[in-house]
């Protein structure tokens, strides 16, 4: 496996183009790393990945290739900034172009306090003529594309007017591509989780977009757990994003491929899956010394591969073991797997 640690020039096709972004998985912050991107990559081969969102100050005046550095096989990889000032997201669009990433997505859906002190994430959505600035400057300066993830409303206001007008400034900037989180953020009163709970889902905003804005692809989020559920909402919109259950149950997507991709490619087994992922840690804690990089910081993203087999938690005991981690040995994921049967 390849370790990209400079901008890099990827001209040839890339897994995902076959059918576009019809599943992804969400941004998600301490989550979604380059090292939980590489472990989805060996289940699926065209699910679009995206990366924790960066701040456009931390690549206006931080370590660039500390918050860009991804690994060549992770494409398609999508980078999400969170920004408010259009110079400066160009800028970050830019260096995400010359990194190699295939999309830009701006972050108009975060609720979280320290978003919004910021002044971007949800709080964006009552601005719709800056996130349309914010835009337009990003595809002045990119020749990849630049979506834009939201909500459907921020704190009471349901209106689907306020939504449908919201995409059709953005639309009007240039944007072709919307993730909408189907629910509302609540910018007071609320954690991040639980606005990722309790206001309630709302597909129908989701379906009613697609049907106003035909020519737009619409990416569906929020709260979708199965196979059969998103084989149903793609009978209503262009694409589907998965959030916390691909993290927790990932496996679940290795039958993605074929289903919604039309790939027939063979399937890895869940032990073959951990297995491609021994070279990958071996290198990375290499390439880090003995006191840099911690096993348990790429193995935590897997402990939810056994999900729902008999023996999986057993499973995450072994992984989680802080003797075997503290060895930096990655074979301990095949031994964990003696816990398992049929894996």
């Amino acid at each position: 496996m390849s370790n990209s640690v400079s901008p890099i020039n990827n001209e040839q096709q890339k897994p995902g183009a076959i059918g576009g972004r019809r599943l992804s998985v969400a941004p998600m912050m301490d989550w979604t790393d380059r090292h939980c991107r590489v472990f989805h990559r060996q289940i699926t081969r065209h699910t679009w990945l995206y990366t924790e969102m960066v701040t456009t100050g931390a690549l206006v005046y931080g370590d660039i290739g500390r918050h860009l550095r991804f690994n060549e096989e992770e494409h398609p990889v999508a980078l999400q900034l969170g920004g408010s000032d259009p110079a400066d997201l160009a800028k970050s669009a830019k260096l995400g172009e010359e990194w190699g990433y295939d999309e830009v997505n701006l972050n108009c859906g975060c609720p979280s306090e320290r978003v919004q002190k910021g002044a971007f994430g949800a709080c964006l959505m009552a601005e719709p003529q800056l996130v349309a600035d914010c835009v337009k400057a990003m595809r002045d300066a990119v020749s990849i594309d630049v979506t834009v993830k939201h909500r459907i409303g921020i704190d009471r206001n349901e209106e689907y007017g306020f939504v449908r007008d919201f995409v059709g400034t953005i639309a009007d900037a240039g944007c072709k591509t919307f993730i909408v989180h189907a629910r509302n953020a609540v910018l007071k009163g609320l954690s991040p989780k639980e606005n990722r709970e309790i206001p309630p889902l709302r597909y129908e905003v989701a379906y009613q977009l697609k049907r106003e804005f035909p020519d737009l692809e619409i990416i569906i989020n929020g709260g979708i757990k199965s196979g059969d559920e998103v084989a149903s909402h793609l009978q209503h919109v262009d694409g589907v994003m998965l959030g916390r259950e691909a993290y927790h149950n990932p496996y679940a997507m290795a039958e993605y491929d074929a289903r919604f991709y039309g790939d027939d490619s063979a399937v890895k087994t869940r032990v073959q899956v951990l297995e491609a992922m021994i070279p990958y840690i071996q290198a990375q804690l290499a390439a880090h010394g003995a006191h840099g990089l911690k096993l348990n910081t790429i193995t935590r993203h897997m402990l939810g591969i056994m999900a729902g087999l008999p023996g999986a938690r057993g499973f995450r005991q072994a992984m989680s073991d802080p003797s075997r981690l503290s060895k930096g040995d990655a074979h301990l994921l095949l031994d964990a797997c003696a816990h398992m049967a049929g894996a």
